[in-house]
């Protein structure tokens, strides 16, 4: 059965990242949007990086236009746009599709590991999947979870 290092996921600037480049970091996987409510987030996400990423957290971002067309850009425009709001440094990926046949198999792999209370779809933006040092799914928190309310649970796998 696959793991979440057997994964790759293309960058923004359409670079072709394994993901085992983050084996042995504790990981935030979140499915963002540049046009909804959530979007605020980015600057928790952003915190959370910047503070514990020297400790071994990875955040990662994975554009999605599935819930209300609410990230219609392309790669530079949601690079822009995350960079000029939110100072975004964490690694950004291009727009992906989290639910359905065209669904990322990273997120395919998520959702199998962890459902949620609804069952495995993802129900919107900012959904958080939170994965340990092993690369085993700990953790999904729901859109309404903000990042910094995460930091207690991520730091006990630091």
């Amino acid at each position: 059965m696959a793991g979440i290092y057997d994964f790759k996921a293309r960058s923004l600037a359409g670079e072709d990242i394994p993901l085992q480049r983050f084996e042995g970091q504790v990981l935030l996987i979140v499915n963002t949007a540049s046009a909804c409510g959530f979007t605020p987030q980015y600057r928790g996400l952003e915190a959370l990086h910047q503070t514990l990423h020297p400790r071994g957290l990875s955040v990662l971002g994975f554009p999605c236009n599935q819930f209300g067309n609410q990230e219609p850009g392309d790669a530079k425009q949601i690079e822009q746009f995350c960079t000029k709001n939110y100072d975004v440094t964490f690694p950004m990926f291009a727009k992906i599709d989290v639910n359905g046949n065209n669904a990322h198999p990273l997120f395919s792999y998520l959702k199998s590991e962890k459902a949620g209370p609804l069952g495995p779809s993802i129900k919107w933006n900012f959904t958080k999947f939170l994965v340990n040092r092993s690369g085993k799914v700990v953790a999904r928190h729901a859109p309404t979870a903000k990042p910094e309310g995460l930091t207690r649970e991520i730091e006990a796998l630091l």
